[in-house]
């Protein structure tokens, strides 16, 4: 709160509540005034607490996570697979970090309008846009040339078009077209292959599969998120679906679709031969509850229904993914040791 100071003996008075100045006179002085006091000034975040917004430490990890769950599904050779698990994450970590930096250097001014977003590092001044600039490009070589030393060249190459994808497609269309979610639904389904590519070096059924249920799985989850801070994105002048849909019909019925093609994408890890039919139960029962979600949404349209939609999209990935790793697939690996190359081979049933 503010406060202003007042002559020696009278009590402070919030700023707020201070009574009107009264003109002076000859028997009525103005009072002497010894200064303005701010008490409650928001101190400025630590290095490391800016460091963190900027380089969206929970979306980072979740990338981090997803690509983690590709390499750990995909037929690999287990010599090195420890240490070649570490690269892929401290080499997507980085990248991901890249990515959220550059994207909020190019969209500095509209974060500043936003009342979600204005608080970040780069509109609230706490930091030089031409010095995150240059630490996201290193960023994003490192965590490139950190894949492709230490686990493949396909993963450090996806990696580094997946940064090209969110920077340079991605955050210009959010205020073009509202297909921009599906461009971002693009990006966000790489790291999986990203994993998936760093302990195999090449590309299966498997990687697809995972791809096609991130993919998927983003569309609810950001339409639901996106309905709750229509206003906000509007006012950053930002093209999102439910901005341009004011009764909510079209935002319920592309949450709802694509909560319904979950069932059967999500499905596709068991047929791929990555997971078991454990997985594909607990993939069934998860796709029909968020689909239900999804309908309850477009049915009433309001924030709490969009509100329990996303804290549901929150909790489907984590479960599903967790199902993955627990219940794998019955595929075999033979690693070749002169090329590295990965033989896939399903057993006969």
């Amino acid at each position: 709160m503010l406060f202003i100071s007042t002559p020696r003996g009278s009590n402070p008075m919030p700023a707020s509540i201070t009574p009107a100045p009264q003109p002076a006179t000859p028997g009525n002085p103005p009072p002497a005034i010894t200064g303005i006091e701010v008490i409650n000034a928001a101190p400025t975040p630590s290095h490391a607490v800016i460091w963190s917004q900027l380089s969206k430490a929970r979306l980072s990890l979740l990338v981090l996570l997803t690509a983690a769950v590709g390499f750990v599904v995909a037929p690999a050779d287990p010599q090195g697979w420890w240490m070649r698990l570490l690269w892929t994450c401290i080499g997507t970590a980085l990248a991901a970090a890249s990515a959220a930096m550059l994207n909020q250097v190019a969209e500095m001014r509209r974060d500043g309008l936003m009342r979600r977003t204005s608080k970040r590092p780069l509109p609230a001044g706490h930091a030089r846009r031409t010095t995150v600039f240059v630490v996201a490009v290193l960023l994003g070589y490192a965590g490139c040339t950190v894949l492709a030393m230490g686990t493949t060249l396909m993963a450090a190459t996806f990696a580094g078009v997946n940064i090209l994808l969110y920077v340079l497609l991605y955050t210009p269309l959010k205020p073009r077209t509202t297909l921009n979610t599906l461009v971002g639904a693009v990006t966000g389904a790489i790291p999986p292959v990203i994993g998936w590519t760093a302990a195999t070096g090449s590309i299966a059924p498997g990687a697809w599969a995972l791809f096609a249920v991130l993919f998927v799985w983003q569309i609810p989850h950001f339409l639901a998120l996106a309905w709750l801070y229509r206003a906000d994105y509007t006012a950053g002048g930002f093209v999102m679906l439910p901005s341009r849909d004011p009764d909510g019909t079209a935002t319920g019925q592309a949450c709802l679709l694509s909560s319904l093609m979950l069932v059967p994408v999500s499905l596709l890890g068991t047929m791929s031969g990555i997971a078991g039919f454990g997985y594909a139960a607990v993939a069934f029962a998860a796709g029909l509850w968020l689909s239900w979600l999804s309908l309850r949404f477009l049915l009433e349209r309001s924030d709490a229904r969009a509100r329990r939609l996303f804290l549901a999209s929150l909790i489907y990935l984590p479960v599903l993914l967790g199902a993955l790793v627990i219940d794998r697939g019955s595929v075999v690996t033979t690693a070749t040791p002169v090329e590295g190359a990965v033989i896939l081979e399903v057993p006969a049933q």
